[in-house]
């Protein structure tokens, strides 16, 4: 009996295995390649490294993307890491601004709170 248990711990623990860790990892890997393989000219997205651009053309396993107005650079599939929506674009503007805003409040604040202190501090002769 205690032969059985320990083999269905082990067998438990691979199924457990398989459900979090390699199940949800090959979903993903799809979800990623279907993305990469209905890409279209004029599609914006951002490179696996952070780089902004539009694809121009696709090849077989590559893309062409236009970086800045005439550069063009050649890259593969796989290192397109997302697509870009009009709606990201103007979220990543708005949080900019937010931050912007929010680190202008508080360099007042502190620049405020720096004035006060010094006033109401008693001075020695």
């Amino acid at each position: 009996m205690g032969d059985y248990s320990s083999l269905i711990m082990i067998a438990l623990m691979v199924v457990v295995f398989y459900f979090l860790l390699i199940r949800p990892q090959r979903k993903r890997q799809q979800e990623q390649i279907q993305m990469q393989n209905a890409l279209t000219p004029g599609t914006r997205v951002m490179t696996t490294t952070g780089l902004f651009a539009t694809v121009v053309g696709i090849d077989a396993d590559d893309v062409i993307l236009e970086i800045a107005p005439g550069v063009e650079t050649r890259w593969v599939k796989a290192a397109i890491g997302r697509v870009l929506t009009p709606v990201d674009d103007a979220e990543d503007v708005k949080d900019l601004k937010d931050t912007e805003d929010a680190e202008d409040d508080v360099a007042v604040e502190t620049a405020e709170q720096q004035g006060d202190s010094q006033d109401s501090t008693p001075k020695k002769s």
